[in-house]
């Protein structure tokens, strides 16, 4: 079993940076993808980014060139750097792992963080 743990966010004006952090926790070393995801209200939960375990990352279009992923594989932990946000990144942000490779389907993932609010006010 895996538990991820998350911690960060919040709420900023538009433009300010946020981080997330995801601690994983428990038997970690299967795990081949982690990522993050968000889902604002009366919407579906997207891909915001995501790393494999060679460190190869993804993004989606949305946050290209604003949003860093990235980890730090000695303490377990995933990081989601967030710069220039806007107020259509407002959304529950929710960090999750899966036993396979990386993809930007929620559904194919087999664990799920606690899920944080972040809301960018303009």
């Amino acid at each position: 079993q895996v538990q991820l743990v998350e911690s960060g966010g919040g709420s900023v004006q538009a433009g300010g940076p946020l981080r997330r952090s995801c601690a994983a926790l428990g038997y970690t070393s299967s795990i081949d993808c982690m990522g993050w995801f968000r889902q604002a209200p009366g919407k579906g939960r997207e891909g915001v980014a995501t790393v494999d375990s060679d460190g190869s990352t993804s993004y989606a279009d949305s946050v290209k060139g604003r949003f860093t992923i990235s980890q730090d594989n000695a303490k377990n932990t995933l990081y989601l750097q967030m710069n220039s946000l806007k107020p259509e990144d407002t959304a529950m942000y929710y960090c999750a792992a899966r036993y396979a490779g990386c993809r930007f389907w929620a559904e194919q993932y087999n664990y799920w963080g606690q899920g944080t609010q972040v809301t960018v006010s303009s």
